[in-house]
């Protein structure tokens, strides 16, 4: 078990330190030397847990959704789709796993490198997430949770991109929130509309909630042992 959970932190490590070489030179200009120097383990760890740069970078990227810290369950299940944009917007001003994984899907750079998986995974998330809603009866009948999606995740990756050209990647919460406040009526039952927190710091707060309801879970107890 020991063993295990030092190869898991190594990962772990070799992860982070590739994710700040990527965003700092980008995929092309990151180095193999670079990231073992970042994370100070051997090539042969690195390449252990990653058959190449092309192979950690896929992991860097996936880390986007992979990586997604837990959310509560909200009374409105439009609710929770909101909050996956809003903590990844709080995630990217924090995380620097977040911001190196943003750097490789929104870099025009390395065209061999296959950014399409992020895209994928965060639409095929939103569109589960706005089926079930529309099963509730929170979304209005003409939506179609794919194209609803797709635009979504579309535009935010829009946002995103132009926001980094500009040098102010910080105001995506800000941007984020904009985001939701424009689509969700053409989105959301009216009743379920006014009860949506879209506000900007929704992420903060929602990341806040759900380390005070881990916080105050009662603890689980071990099964009995029985003997005999």
């Amino acid at each position: 078990m020991a063993k295990q959970d030092r190869a898991i932190r190594t990962r772990r490590v070799i992860l982070e330190a590739a994710a700040a070489v990527f965003e700092e030179h980008g995929y092309e200009a990151a180095k193999i030397t670079d990231i073992l120097a970042r994370a100070e383990v051997t090539k042969g760890a690195l390449y252990f847990h990653f058959e190449s740069k092309e192979d950690l970078a896929l992991a860097v990227i996936d880390a986007q959704v992979v990586e997604a810290p837990p959310q509560l369950p909200q009374a409105a299940k439009l609710q929770e789709g909101i909050d996956i944009g809003m903590i990844f917007a709080n995630r990217l001003m924090h995380d620097p796993l977040v911001r190196g994984s943003v750097r490789l899907t929104l870099d025009q750079a390395g065209a061999q490198l296959n950014r399409g998986g992020a895209y994928a995974n965060w639409t095929e998330l939103h569109t589960r997430v706005l089926t079930e809603a529309k099963a509730r009866g929170e979304v209005l009948a003409h939506v179609v949770p794919e194209e609803t999606a797709s635009l979504i995740v579309g535009a935010y990756a829009g946002i995103n991109m132009m926001l980094r050209a500009r040098g102010a990647s910080s105001d995506l919460d800000r941007q984020a929130s904009a985001l939701y406040r424009h689509i969700m009526p053409s989105v959301a039952v009216p009743g379920v509309l006014a009860m949506l927190d879209m506000a900007p710091g929704r992420g903060e707060r929602a990341l806040a909630e759900a380390a005070r309801a881990e916080l105050e879970a009662p603890p689980t107890q071990a099964a009995p042992e029985f003997s005999g």
